[in-house]
């Protein structure tokens, strides 16, 4: 699955932050890197542990301490990280969720978005409904909004703050 995670993501923070200058684009390689790293890693979960997203929030914050603008931008993968468990619902496998706190997961663990079967085709499918949505509540029939989007990874902000109507 990769649709599902990006789509939750950028509308998650849309919804909670309404912030055209944040960047989208590092948010959708947060919401995917948990499954990145389990695949290239093989390992047992410990991406999709809530201690592994908070020690990622805490290295960003202390390698950013002082410099506003790059933490500001950088905060988008720690973000994406943790909706990523949240639209996974990695919280349903307590040894997974609080690794290594709640011990060592003992028998081999699959990936959820590998092990769910049909569910996953309905979430990806969720995912593309939501893009979708993004696609026309942003503008991004303009080439010039999708441009700006893949050189910045911001929305833009005359079509945020309502002064232009998007075009579909």
């Amino acid at each position: 699955m990769l649709v599902w995670f990006v789509a939750t993501a950028w509308w998650g923070v849309w919804v909670v932050l309404k912030d055209p200058r944040f960047d989208y684009r590092l948010l959708a390689v947060g919401a995917l890197a948990p499954d990145a790293v389990e695949l290239v890693s093989g390992s047992t979960g410990s991406a999709h542990s809530v201690v592994a997203s908070i020690a990622l929030l805490t290295a960003v914050m202390l390698a950013t301490f002082g410099r506003r603008p790059i933490r500001r931008r950088m905060l988008a993968l720690p973000f994406g990280t943790l909706i990523h468990l949240i639209a996974d619902g990695a919280f349903n496998d307590t040894t997974v969720f609080w690794w290594p706190l709640a011990g060592v997961r003992p028998d081999p663990w699959r990936l959820p978005s590998l092990d769910r079967g049909t569910m996953s085709l309905v979430l990806e499918v969720a995912g593309v409904l939501l893009l979708v949505a993004w696609y026309r509540r942003f503008g991004w029939a303009s080439a010039t909004r999708r441009a700006r989007f893949m050189r910045t990874g911001e929305l833009d902000p005359a079509i945020v703050s309502g002064t232009q109507v998007p075009t579909c």
